[in-house]
């Protein structure tokens, strides 16, 4: 139970609180529940979707992507705009991860957060409408997956808040993680779940092998940031295979 209030608290802005004391083991453990959480927060966003049944489809889904930023934080996004500062800015290692820290927005951040909300937006008003409950759902299932994926990719700094989650992390998590994931997509979709997950995968786990070779391992801001592609790629994918 206090691996599963970890992931809630760390995944969402619900004000959780956890009692006894939190071994280095539990963050660990908390990585099984990820996609778990996603689930919670998919399911939230397509009752959102379907209350808002009485507004335009166009204000029905910019209030829906706004909700699924508030429901996190948006934490995710800003770990994308500061990975788009820093690899476009940074030349070496410590100057990616100096940039990426610094609480400023660069020009690049911001263009970063505009185009990914854009294709987001433009994609989920694209896809046929019987599709989009089903993919509210699918998309923090498996970009929370991706965020277990990426924390099995060694750390690149000291210190931070991801590093308790990726020091920790187990087989068995991951394992776990890709079951619950795989199954939840494919009672969404059937047979094409495993094929859009899986064709899904390839453009976060290319992101995942450049951050790999640019700064040796994984932070908080490149973690958000692959769960945000995979979050685009998904819907991108979907289009295509199943729309």
């Amino acid at each position: 139970m206090k691996s599963l209030l970890i992931a809630l608290q760390f995944l969402t802005v619900l004000p959780v609180k956890i009692k006894g004391e939190i071994e280095d083991a539990d963050f660990g453990r908390a990585l099984a529940y990820f996609p778990f959480i996603g689930l919670l927060i998919g399911l939230v966003l397509a009752g959102c979707y379907s209350f808002l049944g009485f507004l335009p489809e166009l204000v029905r889904l910019a209030l829906v992507l706004i909700i699924s930023m508030i429901a996190s934080g948006g934490m995710h996004l800003d770990g994308f705009a500061d990975s788009c500062d820093g690899f476009y800015a940074g030349r070496s290692k410590e100057k990616i991860l100096e940039i990426m820290r610094d609480p400023h927005v660069g020009t690049m951040g911001i263009i970063g957060i505009f185009s990914i909300l854009l294709l987001k937006f433009s994609i989920l008003v694209s896809v046929p409408k019987a599709m989009i409950l089903q993919l509210l759902i699918a998309m923090p299932v498996f970009s929370r997956c991706v965020q277990v994926i990426s924390c099995y990719f060694g750390y690149a700094r000291q210190e931070g808040k991801a590093r308790n989650f990726i020091s920790q992390a187990h087989p068995v998590q991951l394992l776990v993680s890709l079951i619950f994931t795989f199954s939840v997509l494919t009672l969404l979709f059937g047979v094409n779940g495993i094929l859009l997950a899986t064709v899904s995968l390839l453009p976060a786990l290319i992101f995942i092998a450049f951050v790999k070779r640019k700064i040796s391992g994984m932070t908080g801001d490149t973690i958000g940031a692959a769960s945000e592609i995979a979050e685009v790629s998904m819907l991108f994918f979907a289009l295509i295979i199943l729309g």
